[in-house]
């Protein structure tokens, strides 16, 4: 496996290239450009400064997340199709400075909802919560003033302003949308651009729906095995493939992790992987606690012990971490501290190394 750790670029991100580059066994970075809008083409110079930033600092990029998918192209507009030819374009530029995977999700309308930003913790650290009694007895415009008031240093990605200002067009567009309908729109995107993934070499990881509960009635479709079954048989090509995320898949009880990664992983369908836990409140509240087993409600021990036995030579990184040490007092990106974070690449390398060695 290869070590990678989440950056939102030097203008977007409290953490420095140089501070990630002294994380033990970190081999790269997994970044994106947050300033350009879903459905446009990412312009090639932006991409050629951004690699050769990474690379003066001893470090690589060669996984996206993310290249994310326009509105119109979920729907099935008419327009859809010049977004889709606007992706392609965006896939040959990132293929021309060595990008090998893309990590993208079908959520419809937000990317990952949450009651709280900076949930507090016994220990003084403070962390990302799931309430679901919250969630459902807040509007989405409420959420999304709460998140900038309380993240108000950074814009929180799927919550942009921008974004904001016709969220509720957006999710009437939505209504009474069949399942059906929802997968015949992901297969037609992924009809049109696995075949140019395949030319280009590049690995196409969906990520899992988060959370996986129904949150402002839209649909949830990536959740467990069969939905992701469902999803992967819609286009049969190895390159059409998962982003698996045991934060996401983990929050909904019954999934059984290490048979999906053994599943999939084994078909060799998992192209990127992130790895946290979580500790559970009840059947659906949950908080996103330290990487350690004992910390939380997942036996990461078991999970990275399935990576092993498929062989797992992909990128991974560590996923959300509490916010600790002086971060609770400077208020980084949510979930995305630096110190948490490192501990946490080094403990799932620490467990890696102890299954290698038997």
């Amino acid at each position: 496996m290869k070590m990678t750790f989440r950056w939102f670029g030097a203008d977007q991100d409290p953490i420095s290239l140089e501070h990630i580059r002294q994380i033990p066994g970190m081999t790269g970075v997994v970044t994106s450009l947050l300033t350009i809008p879903a459905g446009d083409v990412w312009p090639m110079d932006m991409l050629i400064a951004m690699k050769e930033q990474v690379a003066s600092h001893g470090l690589e990029v060669e996984v996206i997340e993310s290249v994310n998918i326009h509105e119109d192209i979920k729907l099935g507009l008419p327009s859809r199709d010049e977004k889709i030819t606007n992706y392609i374009t965006t896939m040959e530029r990132l293929a021309k400075i060595d990008i090998k995977c893309i990590c993208y999700n079908m959520m419809p309308v937000l990317d990952w909802a949450r009651s709280h930003l900076y949930y507090n913790l016994p220990d003084g650290s403070n962390t990302m919560k799931y309430e679901a009694e919250f969630i459902q007895g807040v509007s989405v415009e409420e959420l999304a003033n709460r998140y900038a008031k309380e993240a108000d240093t950074y814009e929180m990605p799927g919550w942009e302003p921008e974004r904001m200002k016709t969220i509720r067009a957006t999710l009437e567009a939505y209504n009474g949308m069949e399942t059906d309908t929802f997968y015949a729109n992901m297969k037609y995107f992924l009809d049109a651009i696995i075949p140019h993934a395949e030319r280009l070499n590049i690995k196409m990881g969906v990520h899992p729906d988060d959370p996986p509960q129904p949150i402002f009635g839209l649909p949830k479709l990536i959740i467990s095995r069969d939905n992701i079954r469902r999803y992967l048989n819609l286009n049969p090509s190895p390159n059409n493939g998962l982003t698996f995320c045991t934060g996401s898949l983990g929050a909904k009880k019954g999934n059984d992790l290490p048979a999906m990664i053994r599943e999939f992983g084994m078909e060799g369908r998992i192209h990127f992987a992130h790895v946290r836990n979580l500790r559970f409140e009840n059947e659906t509240d949950f908080y996103e606690s330290a990487h350690l087993s004992s910390h939380g409600s997942l036996d990461m021990y078991d999970i990275m012990r399935a990576l092993h036995d498929i062989d797992y030579k992909g990128w991974i990184r560590p996923d959300h971490g509490r916010m600790i040490w002086e971060e609770t007092k400077r208020k980084g990106r949510p979930g995305y501290g630096l110190y948490d974070r490192a501990l946490g690449a080094t403990y799932l390398q620490g467990l890696w190394e102890a299954i290698d060695r038997g």
